[in-house]
């Protein structure tokens, strides 16, 4: 089987210049909790996450309507091709730890993206388990704020 076969084409995405909150309403609003972030030239930037808008934004006390998410988006997410196969999505999923994983065509724009709720609908029940279990596996490392990597 192949990504193409299982992604969500044409994926909800926000643009690096948007606020948190217009993303956080765009993210309620499609009753999901991560999005592609790109550029203004429609490449894929990143993702960020409800979690990146609350524990990072919120917590520090910034101003959502002012805020643009630029400096709070994780920058250069794993990806795979349409033509991909689901294994080695499953395997990217599991060795990064991601939920998540957009599509991108050969010019780097975001044309799907496969969430692991997919997986569970399209594999065998005990490879979703082995991908799941991997995926959740604690992370011993705090995300670095952008204040810390100045």
């Amino acid at each position: 089987m192949k990504v193409k076969d299982i992604m969500t084409p044409n994926p909800v995405c926000c643009r690096i210049s948007d606020t948190a909150q217009m993303v956080a309403k765009m993210l309620r609003d499609s009753d999901i909790g991560s999005i592609p972030v790109l550029s203004d030239g429609g490449k894929l930037e990143g993702v960020i996450t409800d979690r990146d808008l609350c524990c990072s934004i919120v917590a520090e006390g910034l101003d959502p309507k002012a805020t643009r998410i630029e400096k709070w988006i994780t920058r250069n997410p794993i990806t795979c091709r349409a033509s991909d196969s689901l294994e080695r999505c499953e395997q990217a999923m599991a060795a990064h730890q991601v939920r998540r994983i957009p599509v991108v065509d050969e010019s780097g724009r975001c044309i799907g993206i496969v969430a692991q709720a997919d997986l569970a609908l399209k594999e065998e029940p005990n490879k979703v388990h082995t991908t799941v279990a991997k995926i959740s596996q604690p992370s011993h490392h705090a995300p670095a704020r952008p204040s810390q990597l100045a």
